[in-house]
């Protein structure tokens, strides 16, 4: 009987540290899949409980997955995200095929510093003065999602429920 416990002991612990090491791999494999997306959705709330979902050019993510994007601050999704800074990021890969979806907190950024580091050259046109017509979204995340057949991350074979990092 006491074996049976240490076995038991023993296997637990193994689980554990696969659970880990699977997430480690869900990151790369989300960076690989957001990358490859090269465009993303960025979904808000109205005050009404619409949803809008609008095309976007973001950069990478950084380290954290925290992501930054761009707009014009008189567009509609300024003012959803100061009503309410929960959005979602969807990336989708056909090459994949596969999906990110990012859950996270939205901040509105309109520090010069931070304009001159996440600028595009190739979106001269559409914001011709940086200084007013010009502004960063930051979505610091607290939940991803990631399938990837490529990779043979798949949801849930019942629910279809996705593979989930969560963050702190």
């Amino acid at each position: 009987m006491r074996r049976l416990f240490i076995v038991l002991g023993f296997l637990s612990v193994l689980g554990c540290s696969e659970k880990k090491a699977v997430k480690k791999g869900l990151k790369e494999i989300a960076r690989e899949v957001i990358i490859g997306s090269k465009n993303c959705a960025l979904i808000t709330v109205d005050s009404l409980g619409n949803a809008y979902a609008r095309t976007m050019d973001p950069f990478s993510p950084e380290e954290d997955f925290t992501v930054w994007l761009a707009t014009n601050p008189k567009s509609k999704k300024v003012a959803q995200i100061k009503s309410n800074p929960k959005v979602t990021l969807y990336y989708f890969d056909k090459d994949d095929p596969g999906y990110v979806t990012i859950q996270g907190t939205a901040t509105l950024v309109n520090s010069e510093k931070e304009k001159q580091q996440f600028w595009k050259e190739e979106w001269q046109n559409f914001y011709k003065n940086r200084t007013t017509d010009y502004l960063l979204i930051k979505v610091i995340p607290y939940k991803l999602h990631v399938i990837s057949e490529k990779h043979k991350i798949l949801g849930d074979s019942i629910t279809w429920s996705s593979p989930v990092v969560e963050f702190k």
